[in-house]
């Protein structure tokens, strides 16, 4: 068994009553969508309220807004005065420029970057950001969507990466493909969303407590 912690972040939370759920099972993050086109998006006043009642109840887990391709100037109107989300997750094509004047503008507020791998030259891509972001996110590339696909990234490429960043690994990540990444992987967070949905959006919690429990079991 490997003596590391890897972090849990369940995405794609829709509602109060699973995120606390979620909560309850001791993940590390959770992640609400504020891509309008995504079947997992909820209003900005539903996210304000999840991430409030996860603000007060849970301070330890972060609570993170994943957006896509926003002008800059919306991010920033939804983090002045005291947001509720404490991390930004740019899951679209923002350029290091991008990254760098958001990074300014909301020092306080963690930013990840969300890499779409489609072949083993994309991560070469990812060392200029490391500068201008807090963590680094590598999820599958798919023609149809973003994110939340399920697809996974060939396993090859992920094996044996170093950043100077933390990085999550996401896409398609199940109870069944947890030995293999502990053992080949071993990413710093895994990332999860389709893989326990009943649909999307709304998460079978028992599958959510299946998952974390094989989490822990290689990483604790």
């Amino acid at each position: 068994m490997l003596k590391t912690k890897t972090l849990v972040k369940i995405c794609g939370i829709t509602s109060i009553e699973q995120a606390m759920e979620v909560a309850e099972l001791g993940t590390n993050a959770i992640g609400i969508i504020s891509v309008d086109e995504s079947p997992r998006y909820i209003s900005p006043e539903k996210k304000k309220q999840i991430f409030k009642t996860i603000k007060d109840l849970y301070p330890n887990i972060d609570r993170v807004s994943v957006v896509k391709n926003s002008p800059i100037d919306s991010i920033i109107q939804n983090f002045l005065g005291e947001p509720n989300e404490n991390t930004i997750q740019l899951h679209g094509d923002e350029d290091i420029d991008y990254c760098q004047q958001l990074k300014k503008k909301v020092p306080n507020i963690r930013l990840w970057k969300a890499f779409r791998i489609k072949s083993k030259t994309d991560l070469a891509k990812i060392k200029p950001y490391e500068n201008f972001i807090d963590a680094i996110l590598l999820d599958s590339w798919s023609q149809e969507s973003y994110g939340g696909s399920g697809k996974r990234i060939k396993q090859t490429y992920l094996e044996d990466l170093t950043f100077s960043k933390p990085w999550w690994l996401a896409g398609g990540v199940s109870k069944d493909w947890i030995d293999e990444i502990s053992k080949k992987i071993k990413p710093n967070g895994i990332d999860i969303s389709s893989s326990v949905e009943v649909s999307p959006g709304i998460k079978d919690i028992n599958k959510v407590r299946m998952i974390i429990k094989e989490i822990k079991k290689y990483f604790f």
